[in-house]
């Protein structure tokens, strides 16, 4: 990621709207007077959200940029949830910016991050701090390479329609099921997406990443020197650049890659 913005604040907002888009996905609008003080950076932008377990009215949100040394101090139920979420869509018409929820329901009680995307109401206050941003295409590149997981497809839409008009990209996108595949995405001439639904592909290994990471591996990509932007799960993230550069001769600068989670192993 970049450096942190230059006047970044904790953001004290509120749930304006939730919709499930997709089996896997869910859309949280989240608003109010303090996304003023959001500067608007990358294509990729993400941050921290702070927020509390379904029925949990305990919780003490963070208010100020050392909110590790106060998440440390609160006993856990004044503890709040903390995930990463990338930025969607932004609505400054509103005060407002969307985040797209990849949903984990399947194995067990649902991720933290899951629940409270599923009982997310209008009017609940959550805390949200910028984290920057990492999408940053290198000098003369003719096209764009963007991989990742469902934990990616946030950024790696919003980079398709931000970027719209500049590099033509090729794309490939894992998502959990068929459903989940975006049939509205408007690309530019030369661009191609690849959805890659892992459910019902009998070949596929259980991991999340690897349908990604193995159609990378073989396919044949366009001519010419690019730019690849790489994230979801670590080993996702990492093969995808160890290929690039191992394999295909493509300098470590042109690649930014980002472990946004890690299989088997929970988030903070």
């Amino acid at each position: 990621m970049s450096p942190h913005p230059r006047h970044r604040r904790m953001l004290t907002l509120t749930v304006r709207a939730a919709e499930r888009v997709s089996p896997h996905f869910m859309s949280v609008t989240l608003g109010g007077a303090d996304v003023q003080h959001l500067e608007r950076s990358g294509y990729d932008q993400s941050g921290r959200l702070f927020f509390a377990d379904p029925g949990n009215d305990e919780v003490v949100l963070p208010t100020g940029g050392r909110w590790m040394l106060q998440h440390t101090l609160r006993s856990g139920r004044r503890r709040p949830r903390v995930r990463s979420y990338s930025i969607r869509r932004f609505r400054p018409e509103a005060s407002a910016f969307d985040l797209e929820i990849s949903l984990h329901e399947e194995d067990g009680p649902p991720a933290p991050g899951t629940a409270w995307a599923l009982a997310a109401r209008p009017g609940e206050t959550v805390a949200f701090l910028d984290e920057g941003y990492g999408y940053q295409p290198s000098t003369g590149a003719r096209w764009q390479l963007l991989v990742g997981d469902e934990s990616a497809l946030p950024a790696i839409l919003a980079i398709l329609e931000r970027s719209a008009g500049t590099l033509p990209a090729e794309v490939f996108l894992e998502v959990p099921a068929v459903e989940d595949i975006r049939h509205d995405v408007v690309t530019l001439p030369g661009t191609t997406v690849n959805w890659l639904p892992r459910q019902g592909d009998t070949k596929t290994p259980a991991k999340p990443g690897s349908l990604a990471l193995e159609a990378v591996k073989s396919a044949r990509l366009p001519e010419g020197p690019f730019y690849a932007w790489t994230a979801g799960e670590a080993s996702l993230a990492t093969g995808v650049r160890r290929h690039l550069v191992g394999e295909r001769g493509v300098p470590r600068s042109d690649v930014s890659f980002r472990g946004y989670w890690r299989y088997g192993r929970a988030a903070l």
